[in-house]
């Protein structure tokens, strides 16, 4: 078996091109540009004479597909999956260039270097040491480089399984995120690997008034006045957590006061205990045991001495496990009250949470449990929801099995990841990308021998 140090160099290479690349997508439909870094895939697999397609839905947005064919067509095949668009940036927040791809006191710098152009080229560069070494599965492995995952997907993994299912179908499924680690109480060492992720119902709220001479304030029946006090109502909202057996596990694997993980497993004190807690992981906590509301969007109005008609609002909603859209108008008519008879509600991106089976009995798992112990001998895996969304979601519908899995270095933790995530100074310490590699690599070797 290789060693974490020699997928080292090679990640770090592809990853610098992938960060320059510069595939910034801002969820409309014409940026992302993610065929600089499909074609950057393309040419580095063929190098090894696999066969590489590109897929278009539209111009510039390529995804591409590799694959090792399987000697058994019956067995089980894994899909290495990892997207190549970013989020956009402010220069002005950086340290360093945000797409420079520098290597900096050991750690790559660089918009994607978490979120997850990592992974997504230690998983190529695993892809390709596979093919080098002549490996011949019994089930296909795929390796699956997608475009407008940022966006959710419509151009990238949607489009593509809606239009090439047979290109990228497998029984299990390997993505972001998860493999973040720290150690408990009892010294134990505890991996997350991702199983479960919340559902998305991104909704327009449209407030209504009446026009009016700005001079003349009072009493008027000003829209954006009332779409304040919405976004007040729905940030005071305090829906029922869902506090489900993965939920328990997480609280479990944590080093927590006894009463802190006492109150964060009682439906009454969770908010009370929460509202305790250092910002960073009570954010984390309350997403991971409510369905959410954040209003990020405000337009409308027509001049600054008129009195607006009409205000769009529109909010990140994210749901928890076994809740719909039928759940979602409910919610906002509690957050709301008097005033949700003034608002009308349309849908901009609707998708359910999905959770994919894991344990003992399933051969993903125990293949990812095998081989976290490689680099962490005695770890033990603890299943995790993803509070945002992937693009695991489209194998999961699909009733795939498709975990959110990767393994840093003991340096990088849940605060350490998330830090970095969509923010500031993104950037991936070296080690890591050799531990995610190996693993990938020897993860592939072993499901599909």
């Amino acid at each position: 078996m290789p060693t974490a140090e020699e997928f080292e160099g090679p990640t770090t290479e592809l990853l610098q091109t992938l960060i320059r690349n510069e595939c910034v997508n801002d969820g409309t439909g014409d940026t992302g540009f993610e065929t600089r870094s499909s074609d950057t895939l393309k040419q580095y697999l063929e190098g090894s004479g696999l066969d590489v397609q590109t897929y278009t839905p539209r111009d510039g947005r390529d995804s591409m597909v590799a694959r090792i064919e399987g000697s058994d067509p019956d067995a089980p095949s894994l899909c290495l999956m990892g997207h190549t668009d970013v989020v956009p940036v402010n220069p002005d927040g950086w340290d360093n260039d945000p797409f420079g791809g520098e290597v900096i006191d050991g750690e790559v710098w660089g918009r994607g270097a978490i979120d997850m152009l990592n992974l997504t080229s230690s998983m190529a560069v695993a892809f390709r040491r596979l093919a080098d070494e002549g490996f011949r599965p019994k089930g296909d492995l795929i390796y699956f480089g997608v475009g407008d995952e940022e966006a959710g997907g419509v151009w990238g993994a949607e489009w593509m399984a809606e239009h090439h299912w047979d290109v990228i179908d497998a029984d299990y499924v390997l993505t972001e995120l998860g493999g973040w680690s720290h150690e408990s109480a009892d010294g134990t060492r505890k991996v997350t690997i991702n199983v479960n992720e919340k559902g998305m119902a991104w909704r327009r709220l449209r407030v209504r008034g009446t026009p009016g001479h700005g001079s003349m304030p009072f009493g008027a029946d000003n829209a954006l006045v009332k779409t304040a006090e919405i976004v007040r109502r729905l940030t005071e909202y305090r829906p029922t957590p869902n506090l489900d057996d993965i939920w328990r596990r997480q609280v479990a694997s944590m080093s927590l006061p006894d009463e802190v993980r006492d109150g964060l497993l009682d439906p009454a004190s969770i908010w009370d205990t929460l509202e305790t807690m250092p910002a960073p992981a009570a954010r984390v906590c309350h997403a991971s045991t409510h369905t959410t509301f954040s209003p990020n969007v405000v337009s409308g109005g027509q001049k600054t001495n008129m009195v607006p008609d009409v205000i769009d609002l529109e909010v990140d909603i994210r749901t928890v496990p076994g809740e719909d859209g039928d759940s979602v108008d409910e919610h906002l008519r509690l957050a709301l009250g008097d005033l949700y008879d003034h608002v009308e509600v349309s849908e901009l991106q609707s998708s359910p949470s999905t959770t994919s089976p894991y344990g003992e009995d399933n051969a993903l798992w125990r293949s990812v449990e095998k081989h976290t112990q490689i680099a962490y001998p005695g770890a033990e895996l603890v299943p995790g929801l993803i509070v945002g969304g992937t693009d695991a979601r489209f194998y999961r519908e699909r009733g795939k099995t498709a975990y959110g899995a990767g393994l840093y270095s003991a340096d990088v933790d849940f605060a350490t990841f998330g830090s970095r995530f969509h923010g500031h100074n993104e950037r991936i310490d070296i080690t890591s990308l050799g531990l995610s590699g190996q693993y990938f690599h020897g993860i592939a070797r072993d499901l599909l021998s």
